[in-house]
């Protein structure tokens, strides 16, 4: 009885200790460390293992070395495999839904009945990154030098913190704040998300526009591939020959839209096209 009152107080203690921190991209494999030392060499054979979640669910069991999927969740069923030089349990297809507190646990399988030797915590986060921002723009032509367009990035979780534009000249960079728009998948959770801007084209020759959108909880950016703005100068005459005419040009490897601003020389009326 000393040995077994030693080792419940060592569980005791262990169940207080801070939980360790996993992370998990979204349908990929997270991992749930139970850090079991092992220092006494027991088989298999001789221990009880099983893995629950918050709500006391369980994930896996290893009975004697013989794993009891009968006693698995069948939310987890089929999705686990038990890492034993490691004493880590693998979660399968992770999603959105699987973030949360986890918990192991091992019981010796002794002569006077099942006596825990170890528990552990663990908290999974989830991830799921969002798609590269693609900016579109809203028409084919504008006037007043002023562009009109959106931008959009999808199928990413958590919610991101914001999204803008920044506007790229030789001698500037100015950023440009939008209301983000965003949904979220009611089976996936996973959220998309777009803004909506209308843009002072500068007078610079060369202007770039990109949209950058700023993740939880790392801070980091993604960028989009930039919309290149180029303002054509031209005599009067040739302004009013072209003026009407909307060119599309394709997107290229490097570059998400390229529009010209053809501007007369005499004055400040211009077309754009794209």
């Amino acid at each position: 009885m000393g040995l077994r009152n030693i080792l419940v107080g060592m569980v005791l203690l262990l169940s207080g200790a801070a939980s360790l921190k996993s992370q998990a991209y979204f349908n990929e494999t997270g991992e749930l460390p139970c850090h079991f030392t092992n220092s006494q060499n027991l088989s298999l054979d001789e221990l009880v293992i099983f893995w629950q979640d918050q709500d006391n669910l369980v994930l896996y069991e290893l009975y004697r070395g013989q794993e009891k999927p009968h006693n698995v969740n069948s939310k987890y069923m089929g999705r686990t495999s038990f890492d034993q030089a490691t004493w880590t349990l693998r979660l399968h297809n992770v999603q959105i839904k699987d973030k949360g507190s986890y918990q192991c646990f091992i019981h010796h399988k002794g002569p006077h009945g099942l006596v825990p030797i170890h528990q552990m915590s663990s908290d999974l986060s989830v991830l799921a990154n969002f798609s590269q921002p693609e900016i579109n723009l809203l028409t084919n032509h504008t006037e007043n030098s002023v562009i009109n367009l959106t931008c959009s990035s999808t199928q990413g979780y958590p919610e991101p913190q914001r999204m803008y534009m920044l506007l790229n000249t030789k001698n500037s960079t100015t950023e440009h704040d939008a209301d983000m728009k965003k949904s979220q998948n009611n089976i996936t959770e996973l959220y998309n998300v777009s803004i909506r801007v209308s843009l002072p084209i500068p007078p610079e020759t060369n202007v770039s526009i990109v949209c950058v959108l700023q993740l939880e909880p790392s801070k980091t950016l993604l960028f989009s591939l930039p919309c290149n703005i180029e303002t054509i100068k031209m005599n009067r005459k040739a302004s009013e020959q072209t003026k009407n005419r909307a060119e599309v040009h394709e997107r290229s490897d490097d570059a998400q839209c390229d529009v010209n601003i053809l501007k007369t020389a005499s004055d400040d009326n211009s077309t754009t096209d794209f």
